[in-house]
C-alpha cells in the first residue's frame, strides 16, 4: 500500500531548499528535461518568503544549474486567467535580476521556465507543453539559425536556446496512467503517492525526504497550517462560483419575465384594439387589470 507523502508545492518551499535534498528537484528536472541536470544553488527571490503573508498558492523557486542556466518553478493551485502573462513576466524578471549592471547581453543567462498547475490552463488535448522562441521567415517560412560564429561564441545551437523555455504541466489533466518516468513525477505530484514499480530519478528519495512521519512538530504544524489554506481556499471559490451561477440564474430568469411581460403587453394591445373587455384580456394574457387600463391610456 503506498503511503501519502508531502505535497511537493510544500516540500519545494520548505523542505528541498535544503543541499541534501537537491537530489529530489534533480530528478524532477532531469526526467522533465531529458537531461542529466545537476543544481548548483538556490537563487533567493521577492516570492520567497517565509512569514504570514506567504503566497501559499504561488510557491517560486529560481535554481541555477552546473550549465549556468536559470530554472524556475512555479506551482499554482488557483485558476488565473492571466498566468500566461505572468509566465512571461517570471522569464524576464529572472533575466534581468541576474546580469549585473554594465555586462553585455552575451551575459543574459538562458531562462527554462517550469510551471506546474492544478487548473485548466487554456485550451489542449495534453498535460505536458513544451514553448520555444523560433523565428520564421514571412516569405520562404524558413527558420532563423545562429551563424557558425555565434555558435562558437555562445557555445549554443539554435536561436531558441538562447531565449526562455517555457514548460507547463497540467496536473489534472493527467488520468494516473505512468506510462513512462515523466509520467510517475506527475502522479506524484497529483496523488503526493510514490508507487514501489516506479523508477523515475529523484522519487525514491522522495519517498524517504517527503514523509510526513519524518517531520518534526514544528514543521508539522506549519504543513497542517497550509493543507487547511488549500481547503479554505478551494471553499471560498467553490462558494464564489456558487454564487456567480445563482447570480447568473437570476439574470437569466429576469430576462425571460421581460421577454413574457413584452409579449403579454403585445397580445394585450391587439385585444384592445379588437375591442375585447378588460376580463378577456385578462384571462388572455395574465395581466393585471391595472396593467390593461396603463396600455389603454397610452394608446
Amino acid at each position: 500500500m503506498t503511503k501519502k507523502l508531502i505535497r511537493f508545492d510544500w516540500a519545494i518551499k520548505k523542505l528541498l531548499r535544503n543541499k541534501a535534498n537537491f537530489v529530489v528537484l534533480e530528478g524532477f528536472l532531469s526526467e522533465l528535461l531529458f537531461d542529466n541536470i545537476q543544481i548548483k544553488q538556490i537563487l533567493e527571490s521577492e516570492s520567497n518568503k517565509d512569514d504570514i503573508d506567504d503566497k501559499y498558492n504561488r510557491v517560486d523557486i529560481l535554481t541555477q544549474n552546473s550549465k549556468n542556466e536559470l530554472i524556475i518553478i512555479e506551482i499554482q493551485n488557483t485558476y488565473e486567467i492571466d498566468y500566461f502573462q505572468r509566465m512571461a513576466f517570471s522569464a524576464s524578471k529572472a533575466i534581468s535580476e541576474n546580469i549585473d549592471s554594465g555586462e553585455s547581453y552575451l551575459h543574459v543567462k538562458k531562462v527554462i521556465s517550469i510551471h506546474i498547475v492544478y487548473f485548466e490552463l487554456g485550451q489542449g488535448k495534453d498535460y505536458v507543453y513544451k514553448g520555444l522562441t523560433n523565428f520564421e521567415g514571412l516569405h520562404k517560412q524558413d527558420i532563423l539559425q545562429l551563424s557558425k560564429k555565434q555558435k562558437d561564441t555562445f557555445v549554443k545551437s539554435k536561436v531558441s536556446d538562447i531565449f526562455p523555455e517555457y514548460y507547463i504541466i497540467k496536473v489534472n489533466t493527467f488520468n494516473d496512467e505512468a506510462k513512462d518516468t515523466l509520467d510517475e513525477w506527475i502522479y506524484f505530484l497529483k496523488n503526493s503517492e510514490v508507487k514501489d514499480t516506479f523508477k523515475a530519478k529523484g522519487l525514491a528519495e522522495a519517498k524517504n525526504i517527503l514523509d510526513i512521519m519524518c517531520l518534526n512538530k514544528e514543521q508539522q504544524y506549519g504543513y497542517n497550517r497550509y493543507l487547511d489554506f488549500l481547503h479554505v481556499k478551494a471553499s471560498a471559490i467553490i462558494s464564489l462560483q456558487a454564487q456567480q451561477e445563482e447570480l447568473m440564474e437570476k439574470k437569466m430568469a429576469e430576462a425571460e419575465d421581460k421577454i413574457k411581460l413584452k409579449k403579454a403587453l403585445e397580445i394585450a394591445m391587439n385585444l384592445i384594439k379588437l375591442g375585447l373587455n378588460n376580463d378577456l384580456i385578462v384571462q388572455g394574457t395574465g395581466l393585471t387589470y391595472a396593467q390593461i387600463e396603463e396600455i389603454k391610456n397610452k394608446m
